[in-house]
C-alpha cells in the first residue's frame, strides 16, 4: 500500500466534528469533516443523499477502503437532537470545548465521539498494516435522530445495487450506563406503535340514548390491554412490555359527549415475537370487544423494528475480549435499551453495538471525558487487529449462521 494515513487525533477530531450544528435533518458541516478526513486516509467516500415525499432531504455517507473481504463496517451517525434552551448550557452545544480533561457539546456521547474514535483507530490500523487483509467501512447517517426513513434503510439498500457486502458491523451507540466497557448490545427488543381509534356518536350529556358514547368503550380495550402479560422473557432478552402513551377525545366542551376517542399504544417485544403477530393478537382482542359492545373500533399499527440477536459467538467474543484487554472490565451481553439503526443491519450482517457511556446523552450539557474517547479507540484498534487476524473465523462463523 502506498499511502500512510497520518496519525489521528480522537478527540480533536470530536470536537470538531462537535462544532458542526448538524440537528436533524440538517448535515451541518459533519459528513463534510468526516468525508475530509476519511479521504485523507485513503477511503474512497460516496455521499447517499436521498429524499421521499413527506420526509426531508437527508445526506448519507459510504466510505470503504480496501477492496478484499472481509469487509468490517462501522455505523453510525452525524445527525444530533435539539440543544434545546441554550441559556441553560454551560457550555455552548456546538462549541465544541475540550475543558478540564471533558469534551462538551451536542453529539459527544450520541454519537459523534464514537465516530471519532472508530476514524482513529482505522488511522492506526492502516497505517501498520495496509489494508491487504480486507475492508473497512463507513455507513454513516444523517437520520437516525429523526424518521428513519432516507438514513440507513436507504443506504443498505444502495450497498445492495452497488454489489458491496458487508460482512460485520459494529454501531457506536452509547451503550455503558456508568463506566465505559460495562456494556455491549448484542441485539435490541421490537418496537410496534398501535392507535386505537373508536368512532361513536356525539350528543348531549343529557340525552345519552341518543349518542353512543365512544370513551367507555375505549376505556374497556386500554382496560384489557393494560392486563395483558406478554412474556416472561427469553434467554437474552427482558420481558416485552405493552404502554398505554396517549389518550384523547379533543373535547373542551363539558355538556357535550364526544364522537370519538383514541389512544396509542406502544409494545417493546422480545424475540417470543414479531411485530405483525403481535398486530394481529390486538386486533383480535379489540375486534372482540368491539363485537361484544357494538362499536366501531379500528386499529393502525407502525412496526418500526423487529427483535434482533447476534448470538455470543466468535464476533462477540472479539469485541468482548477487546474491552477486557484494554479496559480490564468484562462487559455485560445486554439486549436493554430502545431501538437503534442496528435494527435495519441485523438483517445484511452480524451487528452488535458499543460505543461511549450514555449518562448525559440528549441531555444539556452533554458530555464525555476526552480519556473515554481515547479508550474506546485503543479498544476499536484492538478489534480491528483482532477482526483481519482472525478473518477465517468470522467467516465460517457466518456461513455457519446462514446454514442454520
Amino acid at each position: 500500500m502506498t499511502h500512510t494515513p497520518a496519525p489521528l487525533d480522537p478527540v480533536a477530531l470530536a470536537a470538531a466534528l462537535i462544532r458542526c450544528p448538524s440537528v436533524t435533518p440538517a448535515e451541518g458541516g459533519a459528513l463534510d469533516l468526516l468525508q475530509q478526513t476519511l479521504s485523507s486516509l485513503g477511503f474512497t467516500c460516496h455521499r447517499l443523499p436521498f429524499e421521499e415525499a413527506g420526509e426531508a432531504r437527508v445526506d448519507n455517507l459510504y466510505a470503504r477502503i480496501g477492496t478484499a473481504a472481509p469487509n468490517l463496517c462501522f455505523a453510525g451517525h452525524t445527525d444530533v437532537v435539539p440543544p434545546g434552551d441554550l441559556q441553560a448550557w454551560q457550555v455552548g452545544p456546538f462549541d465544541g470545548r475540550i475543558e478540564d480533561g471533558v469534551v462538551w457539546g451536542r453529539g459527544a456521547a450520541d454519537m459523534k465521539g464514537a465516530i471519532a474514535a472508530f476514524a482513529a483507530a482505522a488511522a492506526r490500523h492502516l497505517a501498520a498494516n495496509g489494508s491487504d487483509a480486507g475492508s473497512i467501512s463507513f455507513l454513516i447517517t444523517g437520520d437516525e435522530e429523526g424518521p428513519a426513513v432516507n438514513g440507513t434503510v436507504k443506504m443498505l439498500e444502495w450497498l445492495e445495487r452497488h454489489g458491496e457486502r458487508v460482512d460485520h458491523c459494529i454501531v457506536g451507540e452509547p451503550t455503558n450506563p456508568h463506566a465505559l466497557g460495562e456494556m455491549i448490545k448484542i441485539g435490541r427488543r421490537g418496537s410496534v406503535t398501535m392507535m386505537i381509534t373508536v368512532d361513536g356518536k356525539q350528543g348531549h350529556v343529557a340525552y345519552p340514548h341518543l349518542a353512543d358514547n365512544p370513551v367507555p368503550h375505549l376505556l374497556a380495550v386500554l382496560t384489557a390491554l393494560d392486563g395483558l402479560v406478554l412474556d416472561q422473557g427469553t434467554e437474552h432478552f427482558q420481558p416485552s412490555n405493552l404502554e398505554i402513551t396517549t389518550v384523547d377525545v379533543d373535547n373542551e366542551a363539558t355538556n357535550v359527549i364526544p364522537a370519538s376517542a383514541r389512544a396509542r399504544i406502544n409494545i417493546r417485544f422480545n424475540d417470543a415475537h414479531t411485530g405483525n403477530a403481535l398486530v394481529a393478537r390486538v386486533e383480535d382482542m379489540v375486534r372482540a370487544i368491539a363485537k361484544r359492545r357494538g362499536a366501531a373500533i379500528t386499529v393502525s399499527a407502525k412496526i418500526s423494528g423487529e427483535s434482533f440477536l447476534t448470538e455470543p459467538g466468535a464476533f462477540v467474543g472479539l469485541v468482548a475480549g477487546a474491552v477486557e484487554r484494554v479496559l480490564g472490565r468484562t462487559p455485560e451481553l445486554s439486549t436493554t435499551g430502545g431501538t437503534s439503526d442496528a435494527r435495519f443491519i441485523h438483517s445484511h450482517c452480524p451487528v452488535l453495538e458499543f460505543g461511549l457511556v450514555g449518562e448525559t446523552m440528549h441531555k444539556v450539557d452533554e458530555r464525555v471525558p476526552a480519556g473515554d474517547i481515547e479508550a474506546l479507540s485503543a479498544v476499536y484498534d484492538a478489534v480491528i487487529e483482532g477482526y483481519f487476524a482472525r478473518a477465517a473465523d468470522f467467516a465460517a462463523e457466518r456461513h455457519q449462521n446462514n446454514a442454520v
